[in-house]
């Protein structure tokens, strides 16, 4: 069933910091952003703000992303890429079975956790983004293969996020099941899961779809950095 709540996807980033992240904020009075350690994310309501906003912030992050409508920067700055994501979410618990065993990930996983999304996917994944939700892996042979968890969370929302097999272990079902798993107690919460994926990744979403995800909008990462 859809929430009344669910404009407030469009801007996720602002609003999960207006809400249930609030304690990783860092406000720059119309445009707000995680505290870099955690992730490198930011969102306006106040385009007029962005320009000194983005600035201040890029003292303390070398790379990151504003999630939403493109905003001003400085010319000492780069838009070095447009990332145009699907936007997908999901109404109801998914019907998968899980048949490997999932371990819920706590600090003494850390370091597994985030050589595997670097591995994968380096750039988003901070020190500290673990901290911001649940993570769940799938292990084989005492090594971490598989992940998914949570990044962004609202009042009404998680976002799932880390959807990362590591490439020796691809196509065996593993991520099918770990994001049923986090899909479903994210559910378990009486809150709605959604998850990001940049528009050319064909194989994901149709995997998304698969399990019940569909498109509600298209959303951008503008990726941005010091003009050297």
């Amino acid at each position: 069933m859809k929430n009344t709540e669910e404009y407030k996807l469009d801007n996720p980033v602002w609003n999960s910091l207006s809400e249930s992240h609030a304690e990783f904020v860092i406000d720059y009075n119309g445009t707000q952003f995680y505290d870099p350690n955690y992730c490198p994310f930011g969102g306006f309501v106040k385009p007029e703000s962005t320009l000194d906003a983005i600035n201040q912030y890029s003292a303390l992050a070398e790379s990151f992303f504003i999630v939403g409508e493109k905003p001003e920067i400085a010319d000492s700055l780069k838009i070095v890429k447009e990332l145009v994501c699907l936007q997908m979410i999901i109404y109801n618990k998914i019907d998968q079975p899980i048949t490997e065993e999932i371990i819920k990930l706590t600090e003494e996983h850390i370091d597994e956790l985030l050589h595997l999304v670097n591995l994968v996917q380096p750039g988003y994944f901070k020190n500290k983004t673990p901290s911001l939700g649940n993570y769940y892996g799938i292990f084989k042979d005492n090594q971490l293969v598989a992940i998914t968890g949570e990044r962004m969370k609202m009042n009404d929302f998680t976002e799932v996020s880390a959807i990362i097999t590591h490439p020796d272990h691809t196509g065996k079902g593993y991520a099918k099941q770990l994001i049923t798993q986090v899909v479903n107690r994210i559910f378990d919460e009486n809150i709605t899961p959604y998850l990001h994926v940049v528009e050319s990744n064909i194989g994901a979403i149709a995997l998304y779809e698969k399990l019940g995800f569909v498109t509600r909008r298209k959303i951008n990462f503008w990726n941005i950095s010091k003009n050297h």
